[in-house]
Order: C-alpha cells, then sequence, then structure tokens
C-alpha cells in the first residue's frame, strides 16, 4: 500500500518541464512572505490603528481596484515585452512597495499606497500565468499550474503561520517580511531564468489557434465565464478578510489560531491537490469538477449560519472550502488556457486575472459594509447565495458543453 501511494505520488508530479519546477519555486519562496494580506483587515481595526471594519473595507477595495488595472497592464505588458521582464518589476516595485506601506498611518496614504501596490504586484499574475502555460504542454497543463497553486499555498500556508506570530507582536514587521521576499524572489528568478534562457525559450513561437483575429473580447462563452468567476472569487475572497474579522471579533479566535486556520487551506493543498488533478485529470469535463467545486465553497460558507461556530468546526468549514477550491481552481485555469494562442495568451491572462481582481474589490469591499450594518448573518448568506448562483452558471455551462459533444 504504500509502495503504491508513493507511485502515486511520483506519477503526480512526473513529466513537468524543469522551467516550470523553476517557476514555482520562485513562487514558494514570494508567498512564503504573504502576511500582509490575510491580516490586514485585522491590522486597521486594531486599537493601535484605530479603523472601523467600513473604513478596513475600503482599503481592501482599493486593493482590488489596483489589482484590476494591474491585470490589464500586466496582460497588456505581457504580449508587448514578455513575461520575464514583467514579472521582474512586479516582483521588485512590489516589494519595494509594500514596506513603504508598512510606514503609513494616515488613511489616505493608506489608500494610495495600497492601490499602487496592488497594480504593480498583481501584474505579476498574467506574466506568471503565461509563463507556465508556455512551459507546458496539453497533457501536464493543469497539473503545472497545480503545481504552482502548490507553491503558493505552501508559502501561504508558511506564511499564515508565521505572520500570526508576528502579528501578535509586531504587525509593522509583516509589511518588512513581504516586501523582502518578494525582492528575494525577483533575484532568484534573475538567477533561475535570466533574460538569455527565456528568449531562446521564446524563439520557435507558434499558434495553436489559427486564427491571428482571435481575440478574449469577442470570445462569447470566455466571458460568461469571466462573469462566473467574478461571482464566485468575490464570494471566495471573503476568507481573506472579512473571515478573519469574523473569527477574530466575533468567535474570539487569537490571531496564532486564526493563523493556522489559514495554513491548514494551504497545507491540505500542498498534500492532496497535484495527486486529486492527476487522477481526475481527462476523466471528466473541466467545467464539471469546476461545478462540484464551486458548489463545496458555497455549502462551507452556508456552515457558519447553520451551525453554532466553533474552533472544531471552523476547522471542518475550512476542510470544505479547500476541497472546493482545489476541484474548481486548477480546472478554471486550464478551462481558459485551453482557449487561447501564444499570440494572446496575456490578454486572455490579463482578463482573468481582472476577473479575481474585480472580486478582489467588491468582495472585500461589499461584504464588509454589509457586516457593518446588516451583520455577519446576514453577509454569509450572500455569500453563499451568490456562490451557489455562480454553481449553477457553471452548471449550465457544463450542460451545453454535453450537448455539443453529443451534437458533434
Amino acid at each position: 500500500m504504500f509502495a503504491g501511494t508513493l507511485s502515486l505520488y511520483k506519477n503526480a508530479y512526473s513529466g513537468l518541464s524543469a522551467h516550470t519546477w523553476w517557476l514555482s519555486l520562485i513562487m514558494l519562496i514570494n508567498r512564503s512572505g504573504t502576511m500582509v494580506l490575510p491580516f490586514m483587515t485585522i491590522y486597521l481595526i486594531s486599537p493601535e490603528v484605530g479603523y472601523s471594519i467600513g473604513d478596513a473595507g475600503i482599503v481592501m477595495g482599493l486593493f482590488g481596484l489596483g489589482a484590476v488595472v494591474g491585470g490589464y497592464l500586466g496582460g497588456w505588458l505581457t504580449d508587448k515585452i514578455g513575461f520575464f521582464r514583467v514579472q521582474m518589476v512586479a516582483l521588485i516595485g512590489g516589494g519595494l512597495l509594500f514596506i513603504v506601506l508598512g510606514q503609513m498611518h494616515s488613511f489616505s496614504g493608506i489608500c494610495i499606497l495600497s492601490f499602487l501596490l496592488s497594480l504593480v504586484n498583481e501584474s505579476f499574475r498574467p506574466a506568471n500565468s503565461t509563463a507556465i502555460a508556455y512551459y507546458s504542454n496539453a497533457e501536464n497543463r493543469t497539473r503545472s499550474f497545480s503545481l504552482n497553486r502548490l507553491a503558493i499555498n505552501l508559502g501561504w500556508a508558511v506564511g499564515s503561520a508565521v505572520g500570526g506570530i508576528i502579528a501578535a507582536h509586531d504587525y509593522e514587521l509583516l509589511f518588512w517580511v513581504d516586501g523582502c521576499t518578494n525582492i528575494a524572489a525577483a533575484l532568484l528568478m534573475w538567477y533561475l531564468l535570466p533574460p538569455s534562457k527565456v528568449q531562446q525559450k521564446h524563439s520557435p513561437a507558434t499558434r495553436e489557434v489559427p486564427d491571428p483575429a482571435h481575440s478574449a473580447y469577442k470570445d462569447k462563452v470566455f466571458l460568461w465565464f469571466i462573469v462566473l468567476t467574478i461571482l464566485f472569487a468575490a464570494c471566495f475572497f471573503q476568507i481573506f478578510n472579512n473571515l478573519t474579522a469574523y473569527y477574530k471579533n466575533v468567535l474570539h479566535f487569537s490571531e496564532q489560531y486564526i493563523g493556522l486556520l489559514n495554513a491548514l487551506n494551504g497545507l491540505i493543498i500542498t498534500v492532496i491537490e497535484m495527486v486529486l488533478v492527476y487522477k481526475l485529470e481527462g476523466k471528466r469535463s473541466k467545467m464539471y469538477y469546476i461545478t462540484i467545486g464551486v458548489l463545496l465553497c458555497g455549502l462551507s460558507y452556508l456552515m457558519l449560519n447553520v451551525f453554532h461556530m466553533n474552533a472544531l468546526l471552523a476547522i471542518g468549514m475550512i476542510v470544505l472550502i479547500t476541497f472546493g477550491e482545489i476541484l474548481a481552481m486548477p480546472f478554471m485555469n486550464s478551462f481558459w488556457i485551453a482557449r487561447t494562442a501564444n499570440h494572446n495568451r496575456g490578454q486572455y491572462a490579463g482578463l482573468y486575472t481582472i476577473a479575481w481582481s474585480v472580486a478582489q474589490t467588491l468582495g472585500p469591499f461589499l461584504g464588509s459594509q454589509v457586516a457593518d450594518h446588516a451583520g455577519w448573518p446576514m453577509l454569509w448568506w450572500l455569500v453563499g447565495g451568490v456562490c451557489l448562483l455562480s454553481c449553477v452558471g457553471f452548471g449550465i455551462m457544463y450542460r451545453r458543453e454535453v450537448s455539443l459533444a453529443h451534437v458533434s
């Protein structure tokens, strides 16, 4: 049995390019410093800083607005100057801005720096997605994205756990650690994937889609997918801000326990996602797995109202939403990548990044306003309901795929 399990893990991780592994290592270094975002809301409403949950929602909304602009800019620049340059500028610039943001104390200064930081930081995502797609093939593309997500979530687990310890003593130090890991990731990228190697890899450009006029903005199926992704992501993003505030202010969990809950999410993904994707990929439609994953996320938020939450049930909720994430997000990436060509991949990646960025703008901001004016239970009913609505939409897309397959 042990030998079979070992073989399963070995097969799940085999066949990926060296460039994919390097990109994931760089992402691991970068995300190990992810400490500011999960504790930003708590930081802003702490007695030392003194802002309200509504003010915190405005700041988080500006994070999202900057991410929208950064997603578009990053996608456009990726198609123009290549993914390496965009990633380098985003990592170094984001690192410096994290450090500067930690020195800001006025509300206007925090708002401006939050917007600029998110703009620069999120321009990294379309370039990184384009790089992963370029260094993978159709057979291992979902696993390549899963490996990158593994690095993100393993880094998230480390950053959340350590961040919880740091936040209990000194919030300002979070900004320094986050900034320095960004810069360290840029230096590692320069060493492992220097421009000469990237240019050599780029030279034999081939198009997977023969129509040069193929545009993400005219792809109706993709645009419908983007709308549903925004609805789902707006719900999912509650986990990073409003849910942590709920844990702290309503359930009275400590920063250390909140950090451990966030770390549990990353650890489950680290252990399970690659193997599960390896077993599922190609067995059924990508949209089928997306639909089931979104359903699980919606049910997890409804748990907050259906059950009398305590420390143990909070673990159960995190486990459920994590399995929903594992089923939905890797196949979301492989779904949109399958509709791209080398010459327009940055455009698709930019729109997909914008979808998550719009959700990052709307989700935390609207969620905080609902919590502030209508109470936490109303927020969780709305979040769960919208998540289930997006599940229905993805289900319709799946049914359409099945119908078209039968016709052909």
